[in-house]
């Protein structure tokens, strides 16, 4: 089992930057693809970005990318979603996610939510204008 928590989210000004968080326990994150999706209120949840269990291949969504970028850090289990220049059409629930990696294989990440295992509660990100 992983357990998944997000920290780091809040209120931030369109145009400021933020970082988000995501530690695991349980186990140790190498095995995993992470993901970050977000769900704003009234709609589903939607991908946001992926990374590879080494940190070799990230992809994102076409709403953030060149403004959001996804890193991990597997020495301290973690895995960071930096959002600069956030809009408030940004403002959501973000969770991040685990999926493991022999299941995805070939593919080294995912942006399909059923292929996610472990899931974090959530953390708010309000972006005011």
């Amino acid at each position: 089992q992983v357990q998944l928590v997000e920290s780091g989210g809040g209120l931030v000004h369109g145009g400021g930057s933020l970082r988000l968080s995501c530690a695991a326990s349980g186990r140790t994150l190498n095995s995993y693809a992470m993901g970050w999706f977000r769900q704003a209120p009234g709609k589903e949840r939607e991908f946001v970005a992926a990374i590879s269990r080494r940190g070799g291949n990230t992809y994102y969504a076409d709403s953030v990318k060149g403004r959001f970028t996804i890193s991990r850090d597997n020495a301290k289990n973690t895995v960071y979603l930096q959002m600069n220049s956030p809009k408030p059409e940004d403002t959501a629930v973000y969770y991040c996610a685990a999926a493991e990696t022999a299941a995805l294989f070939p593919r080294t990440w995912s942006s399909r939510q059923y292929d996610y295992d472990y899931w974090g509660q959530g953390t708010q990100v309000t972006v005011s204008s």
